[in-house]
């Protein structure tokens, strides 16, 4: 009996070595022949928290302080303001705005920046090159999204469109002048003279019009620059241009859109079709365009504007952006075309 004892023993210490020494091991459990190892889940919820990673949803909860400087009111740039402004409700960021329009003078753009740099904004929303040359002479540290600017470099905003490096990026606006001379083509086939009408004071503008002059050599078209300083010089510049120009283009210039009603009127009346830069300008009378639409344009700037402000992108670090060739649009003014004595297929 004592023997049976001492072997009873013996097994059931036997069993608890066993059951201790497998629960030793490798944390390792079977489910039908695969084998999981039991720690690797508690390891990664230990692992440390990437400073540098954006809380995202912590950053959707702050409102955010935004300051936007409108150079001009005209169809085009309050599109652009709009589209800016639907994106951001849209993809429910908080913010206030202060919005302040410089009614096409320089000066306020100087003033309203000097402003803008001591209410402690989160972002400023630059729209047309002069408003974002002025709130880069003004704001340090602020981030800057511009848009309606065609080549941000050229106007001296960033290093290279590339890679900006600074606190400003861009959605451009960038006009198809290339297409919009073979609309001209298309259009009134029998243009040899054209005037290039743009406002000097506007860096975008200029860099449109020698853009314009080189189409214009490519298909052996006399083209003739024809400048404003300001708005006020408009109806005389385009007098002076009657008998001149078969035909006038006009690029995504802000003085000339504020005042194209004068333009439109003039040009109809002496039966001098115009090819402008964007679909505002058509719709007040102005004959034909193929270019950008600029609520888009806006909407591309309000989704840098989000990286920037929620994913915590540098400005510096996001190239400039442009649209795509799905946001141009052909339209023709029928009426127009009518005064015009030109049939349109």
């Amino acid at each position: 009996m004592k023997a049976l004892k001492s072997i009873f023993s013996l097994l059931l210490s036997l069993v608890l070595i066993i059951g201790l020494v497998s629960c030793s091991g490798n944390n390792t459990a079977s489910n039908n022949g695969v084998t999981e190892n039991v720690g690797t889940e508690v390891a990664e919820t230990t692992k440390p928290v990437n400073p540098n990673r954006p809380n995202i949803a912590e950053n959707m909860k702050k409102t955010y302080k935004i300051g936007v400087l409108q150079l001009v009111q005209h169809t085009a740039l309050d599109s652009s303001y709009k589209g800016f402004v639907d994106y951001l409700n849209e993809k429910g960021i908080k913010f206030t705005e202060d919005y302040q329009n410089a009614s096409g003078e320089q000066s306020a753009c100087e003033t309203i920046a000097e402003k803008f740099a001591n209410d402690g904004l989160d972002l400023c929303y630059a729209i047309a090159t002069p408003a974002a040359q002025s709130v880069v002479a003004h704001l340090e540290n602020v981030p800057i999204v511009a848009s309606a600017v065609t080549d941000p470099a050229g106007a001296g905003l960033c290093k290279s469109n590339e890679n900006p490096q600074g606190m400003l990026t861009a959605a451009s606006d960038l006009t198809p002048v290339d297409a919009q001379f073979d609309l001209l083509v298309e259009l009134i086939p029998n243009a040899k003279n054209v005037g290039i009408l743009y406002c000097s004071a506007e860096a975008n503008s200029k860099i449109q019009a020698d853009m314009a002059i080189e189409a214009a050599k490519k298909r052996n078209l006399n083209a003739v620059e024809y400048t404003v300083v300001n708005s006020n010089d408009i109806q005389t510049v385009i007098e002076s241009m009657i008998g001149k120009v078969d035909v006038i283009y006009v690029p995504t210039d802000n003085t000339i859109a504020a005042g194209f009603d004068t333009v439109a009127t003039i040009c109809n009346e002496n039966k001098i079709p115009t090819i402008v830069g964007e679909e505002s300008m058509v719709d007040k009378g102005g004959f034909a365009t193929y270019g950008i639409n600029y609520y888009s344009l806006g909407r591309l700037a309000g989704q840098m504007a989000e990286e920037i402000l929620i994913n915590r992108i540098k400005p510096g670090d996001m190239e400039v952006r442009y649209l795509d060739s799905n946001s141009c649009t052909r339209k023709i003014n029928e009426e127009t075309a009518k005064i015009l004595g030109l049939e349109v297929k």
